[in-house]
């Protein structure tokens, strides 16, 4: 396994970090308690989840990720030696099916944060949380695959400084470590460094955006700031819902498998989207590649990146995304990226 800094901190996070938001849906506990087995044995220290999962989001199944996690946790006694990373959500009319969240309580104020965090804690048995994310802004902007911005008029939201203050005064309790944002933009990136700097306050060290070859529009923006302020990315979704391994190319719907369950989960599916895809594919077949290697592998690869986010349903799955941390991608096999990359330029936004 390799190792980034997460942020300025002087804390190692392994570079591929173990995503889990199908606990509880499409895993069983047993099953979460095998990937965590296999995953911390290969050398993963960094373990992401969320008050929201397992997705997609219902009030049935309502924080089992994390209850899974705690469960592990309590048996293996491995705290002290993970990276332990949650969000808190946003308010729900920015994420549909999310008003089961404390009844749709959930702008980023010290009365939900506080819930949202003490009942994140007990779930997983632990008294503190290593990195607490934003799971996504307060405000209305342009996250969750939304390119255009519309400004809105004396939009009600929790000012940013109001929600760092937050932030910082449970930092300072010992229950937070540090503090992280996720699908923000530049805007709100600078906002929460400069606030920070201002009223002294916990400085954010990641933001957990997605990230892949179908969806490289962190670099657009958020990139230099990443690289200029260490404020590292937590890519997540690199194989775009497992569009980047080709097992959905054709129209093929694999039985169980997310895009086959759920309509929600549309975001990689445009054509040009599958046009792409389809070259990524055999292009890594053409160099004798695994193509979800090949895609998790482009992703190690930048310097904006802190860690990867991979998830896995199966531990075969589980097996070959770890494995990319062994695959260098050459100076020619990038290049070829690129020219796909610019005749399909982030189809998946």
């Amino acid at each position: 396994m390799k190792y980034r800094k997460l942020g300025t901190t002087e804390i190692d996070v392994s570079l591929i970090a173990l995503g889990t938001m199908t606990w509880g849906e499409q895993n069983t506990e047993q099953q979460a308690h095998a990937q965590l087995d296999y995953a911390t044995a290969q050398g993963i220290n960094f373990i992401d989840a969320a008050e929201l999962y397992p997705v997609p989001p219902k009030p049935e199944t309502y924080g089992l990720t994390e209850s899974y996690i705690g469960t592990w946790l309590a048996k293996s006694k491995q705290r002290d030696q993970l990276i332990l990373a949650s969000k808190v959500a946003g308010p729900s009319s920015a994420n549909g099916g999310t008003d089961h969240i404390r009844a749709g309580q959930s702008r980023h104020n010290k009365a939900n944060i506080a819930q949202a965090l003490h009942d994140s804690l007990k779930r997983l048995q632990t008294d503190y949380i290593d990195l607490y994310q934003l799971h996504w802004p307060d405000r209305s902007s342009n996250f969750f695959g939304k390119l255009g911005y519309n400004h809105i008029e004396d939009e009600v939201s929790t000012p940013i400084l109001e929600t760092l203050m937050v932030l910082d005064d449970l930092v300072k309790a010992g229950k937070i470590r540090h503090i992280g944002l996720s699908n923000e933009t530049p805007w709100g990136m600078s906002q929460f460094l400069r606030l920070a700097e201002k009223y002294d306050l916990a400085r954010i060290v990641s933001i957990q955006n997605p990230y892949n070859l179908l969806n490289r529009s962190f670099e657009v923006g958020n990139a230099e700031i990443a690289i200029q302020e260490q404020v590292g990315l937590l890519a997540y979704s690199p194989l775009a819902f497992g569009h980047l391994t080709g097992k959905y190319l054709n129209g093929a719907l694999p039985e169980g498998a997310r895009i086959t369950k759920w309509a929600r989960f549309g975001r990689y599916k445009s054509a040009n989207a599958e046009k792409a895809t389809q070259l990524y594919v055999d292009l890594a077949k053409a160099h004798g590649l695994d193509p979800a290697q090949l895609a998790l592998a482009y992703v190690n690869q930048q310097r904006f990146v802190t860690s990867n986010i991979i998830g896995a349903t199966n531990l075969d799955q589980l097996k070959t995304n770890i494995d990319s941390i062994t695959l260098k991608l050459s100076d020619e096999l990038l290049a070829e990226i690129e020219k796909i990359h610019q005749q399909y330029p982030n189809p998946s936004p």
